[in-house]
């Protein structure tokens, strides 16, 4: 039997099981039903399906259970269904990859440098058995890197990138750190305590994007966009506080409960004529100053064209 063969049969497991909890009758049948499709044989043996069940969560972490109530069999999700639609998503994309022969024929992937995925298995270990790390960082604003030392407590995604949130030996701050930009990483056998009232969900809980809360509590902010814009905004939350206050045919009134990061500003501002900002007043004075400077720049612009012809 080939790997691949293998493969697709784990994807049909899978696929049966994501649409509903089944008995092994029923997920035979299936596997039959699409051997007479494909050109390979998914007939199993219970005790071949029973091997498959544990190969299904070494490779891709996805927990197959039985029922013994029902006498059925279904994935067995982990409590946060973010970290759950994660996984199925990896499956999918890891799924697609493989089948493909050649796949610049099929799929236009992003061109974009690497996001340092490399590290995320050693952050983890490292996270999980609460041991100090060292690497070299090298911020975007600097020539130069420095040498850290730090205390890693989580690792969090943003717009397609990844971060380490770590205390920061040198002034025992808690930061984060982009993997992009992380090099020469050390895991050290030096452990340290994990903080008791320290709860990463918590601690970005009102907060957009990877900079930490910047004041002593969040701000109502209030925003209305256009009816289009609106839309996407039902669909896919600004954050999670997020809330509909007022619509109609020409708008979205929400109200979100969150600190006013840099982070937060430059998501409002990516939107463009789509948004206006309600409350508060600082954030209205905030955006009006950011697009004043875009102005006077344009401005600017014009003045020296005039003047060279």
């Amino acid at each position: 039997m080939s790997k691949r063969e293998s493969i697709a049969r784990y994807n049909l497991i899978i696929k049966k099981l994501r649409k509903q909890p089944s008995s092994f009758s029923e997920i035979s049948d299936y596997l039959a039903f699409e051997s007479d499709l494909q050109e390979y044989n998914f007939n199993v043996s219970k005790r071949t399906f029973q091997r498959d069940i544990e190969d299904i969560r070494s490779i891709y972490n996805i927990d197959i259970q039985y029922d013994f109530s029902k006498k059925v069999y279904y994935i067995d999700f982990d409590e946060q269904p973010e970290v759950n639609e994660r996984i199925l998503e990896a499956f999918d994309t890891f799924n697609a990859l493989n089948i493909s022969d050649r796949l610049s024929n099929y799929i236009h992937f992003e061109k974009r440098r690497p996001q340092g995925t490399g590290n995320l298995y050693s952050l983890l270990h490292a996270i999980k058995n609460k041991v100090q790390i060292s690497f070299s960082y090298q911020k975007f604003w600097e020539n130069t890197s420095t040498q850290r030392v730090v205390e890693p407590y989580a690792l969090k995604e943003f717009k397609s990138r990844w971060y380490l949130l770590a205390r920061d030996l040198k002034d025992k701050k808690v930061k984060s750190f982009a993997l992009d930009r992380l090099t020469q990483l050390v895991i050290t056998k030096k452990q340290f305590v994990y903080p008791i009232d320290f709860d990463v969900n918590e601690y970005y809980r009102h907060c957009f994007g990877i900079i930490g809360p910047n004041a002593k509590e969040p701000q109502e902010v209030i925003l209305t966009f256009s009816r289009f814009q609106g839309n996407y905004i039902k669909s896919l939350p600004l954050h999670e506080t997020q809330q509909i206050e007022f619509e109609n045919e020409n708008e979205l009134r929400i109200k979100l409960k969150i600190f006013i990061t840099h982070d937060f500003i430059m998501e409002l501002l990516s939107f463009g004529e789509n948004v206006k900002v309600i409350k508060p007043e600082s954030l209205v004075n905030s955006i009006k100053e950011v697009y004043n400077k875009a102005l006077n720049l344009y401005k600017s612009n014009q003045n020296e064209k005039g003047k060279s012809d």
